[in-house]
């Protein structure tokens, strides 16, 4: 059975996200949260599978402990910790569901990408492969050159260059980012929309490089 969800319980878990991700960087704010909603429900439409309740909250809460993890310089993973403190906020925003609860929590811990947990339940797929679309097409390029940005990384380099650079340092480019992850992306998604999207937007990525790397060489 399908769990319900009151537009009133949603607007307050929502508003609860918005005020503890206030202060995150543009990469996981509550836009990237609001992205990866969006995503969600788009991938749950062409599924025509999954139960919205669970995706919609498991949307929000996703990267609720994004603030803990960049706090420990990633020794707290986010996934893992965002998943233990699903049971508290539902509860405290009027869920009095558990087993919509503990759905939700299976998907914050499974969502992750270096996670340990794999992703099996229909919604889980769901929510792992709509964070996995905000890092691919225009919004990724925006997300790796914001990120390159923060940690002072060149604007782009060469293809070796940015392989054996080390992550966090100089050549940590956004280019680097997309040949080390995100062009493998597409056949690590989960559901067959997923991979559909994302090649799709990946795609857009290879397109945006290779031009890139023509007006550097002053094409």
């Amino acid at each position: 059975m399908k769990a319900t969800l009151s537009e009133t319980i949603f607007t307050a878990v929502a508003a609860y996200v918005r005020e503890r991700l206030a202060s995150a960087p543009g990469c996981h704010d509550f836009d990237h949260t609001l992205r990866v909603l969006h995503n969600s429900l788009k991938l749950h439409d062409m599924e025509q599978d999954g139960d919205s309740a669970v995706i919609r909250l498991a949307a929000l809460l996703h990267d609720i402990a994004r603030p803990e993890e960049m706090q420990s310089s990633g020794r707290i993973c986010h996934a893992e910790a965002g998943a233990q403190q699903v049971d508290a906020i539902l509860t405290q925003c009027g869920v009095t569901d558990p087993e919509l609860i503990r759905q939700v929590a299976a998907a914050v811990r499974r969502h992750r990408y270096r996670g340990q947990a794999t992703p099996e339940t229909i919604e889980e797929k769901i929510i792992y492969d709509a964070d996995k679309l905000d890092s691919l097409g225009c919004v990724g390029i925006g997300r790796a050159f914001h990120f390159a940005g923060r940690i002072g990384a060149r604007l782009h380099n060469t293809a070796a260059e940015a392989v054996n650079g080390e992550a966090y340092g100089r050549e940590d480019s956004a280019y680097r980012e997309y040949l080390v992850k995100l062009q493998g992306l597409p056949e690590k998604m989960l559901t067959a929309s997923g991979r559909k999207l994302a090649k799709h937007r990946a795609e857009r990525m290879a397109t945006f490089f290779q031009q890139l790397e023509q007006e550097i060489n002053g094409a």
